[in-house]
Parts: C-alpha cells; sequence; structure tokens
C-alpha cells in the first residue's frame, strides 16, 4: 500500500524507502498479543492504525521529509527488537492485552475456563 501510494502520486522509489522507514519506525517494538488468539483484538484496530501511519508517512515522504535513519538500518533495528522480545510477547497470545484480566475473561467465554488459565 504505501509503494502503491508513492508511486500513484509520482513520486520516486527513494521516497518510497523514505516513507517505509518513517511508517516503520512508529511500529517498532508493537507486542503482538492477540486476545483469546484471535484478530479481532487488537490487531484489526492495530492494523488501520498501520494503514493511516503509512498514509501519513507517504505524505510527508512526498513532501520532502526524509527519515534520519536509512530505510535498511530501520529494517535491520527491527529485526534486533523482534528477537530481544519475550516469546510471550509474539503472537502467543500469552503476554500484553490477552493476559489483562478482561483478555483472560474473554479467552474463558470463547475457549472455556482452561483458556483464562494460560
Amino acid at each position: 500500500t504505501l509503494s502503491y501510494s508513492i508511486e500513484l502520486a509520482g513520486g520516486t522509489p527513494a521516497q518510497a524507502a523514505e516513507a517505509m522507514a518513517i511508517a516503520l519506525k512508529n511500529m517498532l517494538g508493537l507486542v503482538c498479543d492477540p486476545v483469546a488468539g484471535l484478530v479481532e483484538v487488537p490487531c484489526v484496530k492495530r492494523n488501520a492504525m498501520g494503514a493511516a501511519n503509512a498514509m501519513i508517512a507517504a505524505d510527508m515522504a512526498l513532501a520532502g521529509v526524509k527519515s534520519r535513519i536509512p530505510c535498511d538500518e530501520v529494517i535491520e533495528a527491527m529485526y534486533r527488537i523482534g528477537a530481544a522480545m519475550p516469546v510471550a510477547l509474539k503472537e502467543t497470545a500469552q503476554g500484553g492485552l490477552a493476559a489483562t484480566p478482561t483478555g483472560r475473561a474473554i479467552a474463558a467465554r470463547i475457549f472455556g475456563a482452561s483458556a483464562a488459565s494460560k
């Protein structure tokens, strides 16, 4: 979506790279914590916010705003952050919002009492 938006607006590949770096920096370290292991909470809303973030980043890059950190370094930082994050925060439904009392209650309602004890 990001590079397509840049291309449709007449932007360059360099601007697409700037937009990618700007957008991705705002998402670094995002915990993947699906409540009950499902994408409805909070993933659907996060995806929408990510799309809005990408559109704003595209507008910024088209306006000439540059990322202070080059896109290849942002990608490398994303890899290092992901490698350093605990497993419980990586799409396991064991941490973050999934581990809140409400998150566990939702899991129990969907999957039974055994889901709440995880």
